[in-house]
């Protein structure tokens, strides 16, 4: 792809690594349409694109709408005749840390906005990308392979999204789309926490049989060393911006060395031990003894 040509839509820029993206992505030369759902909130993206010296169409677009995504999908190919890349990157957090506190609704809002918005817009997007055989770029997460102790909800959205997009990605590449996911490590200049404005104790209140658990995984997680872990968002922007200029981008890319070892645990880890066991140190409780076996039932012998 010829960057200087090339059309990217980015969903989730008001913030974070999409906005990160968005401002590198016309440094990069592309001409970037830059989406979020309320653009009254695009203020910190104008002044990072002002600094920059880029200019950035931006457009609202909310991924869990689906006459949204077509009214953003269609305005671009009005606009400029086609399209050539997408990064999904629009995400929420999870802010209800235990199953049992997460109500059905918020896990369904939960997975419409971190997977069935990414399906959305893929959907939307993809046939002007095969035209062009473009770049469908979408941003992961090191909890979309490895699963964390109470993230129950955005993990298991995280790995729909890596079982789609691993589908899709054979698939879309035979019609010239190659299809791509950045896993970054964790991000601190962001708003996009483990838990957003988390009351320790009310939360602790409300976990029932997990309180001490749950007490054991703050300490866990709040005591260990994430220098390594961590990374920009630019650093995290820059490596979509690679993927979205290179021939042949890689399925899964992590965005610096932490996340690529910690994907590794899983990758490598053939009968999920090791992931377990790893959880395990996260939540303070070695491994339960094993149990007597249930009694079997009775059998006549036969002769």
């Amino acid at each position: 792809m010829t960057a200087e040509h090339g059309i990217v839509l980015v969903t989730g820029t008001s913030s974070g690594i999409g906005l990160a993206t968005a401002v590198a992505a016309a440094e990069a030369g592309f001409t970037t349409v830059a989406t979020m759902r309320e653009p009254a909130r695009a203020g910190a993206l104008r002044e990072a694109a002002e600094r920059a010296g880029v200019t950035l169409d931006v457009r609202r677009l909310d991924v869990t709408d689906a006459d949204s995504v077509t009214a953003c999908v269609d305005g671009v190919a009005r606009t400029y005749g086609r399209l050539d890349a997408v990064v999904n990157n629009a995400g929420v957090s999870n802010s209800d840390p235990t199953m049992e506190m997460s109500t059905t609704a918020a896990l369904r809002a939960n997975l419409e906005v971190n997977f069935f918005g990414v399906v959305a817009v893929s959907r939307a997007a993809m046939p002007l990308l095969r035209v062009g055989h473009g770049r469908l770029v979408t941003i992961g997460s090191v909890h979309g392979v490895v699963g964390q102790p109470f993230n129950e909800a955005y993990c298991a959205a995280k790995f729909a999204v890596e079982g789609f997009m691993e589908s899709l990605a054979p698939v879309a590449g035979a019609l010239g789309v190659r299809v791509s996911v950045v896993v970054p490590g964790f991000v601190p200049d962001t708003s996009f926490g483990v838990f957003p404005d988390i009351d320790r104790a009310t939360v602790q209140a409300a976990s029932g049989p997990y309180a001490s658990v749950f007490a054991d995984y703050l300490d866990r997680i709040g005591g260990q060393g994430w220098e390594a872990a961590g990374q920009p968002a630019r650093e995290v922007a820059e490596v979509v911006v690679r993927a979205l200029r290179a021939d042949r981008p890689a399925f899964r890319i992590p965005a610096n060395r932490w996340a690529a070892e910690y994907l590794g645990h899983k990758l490598a880890d053939r009968d999920g031990s090791a992931v377990q066991t790893l959880a395990r140190t996260w939540t303070g409780r070695p491994e339960p003894e094993p149990g007597p076996l249930p009694p079997q039932p009775h059998r006549p012998q036969s002769r």
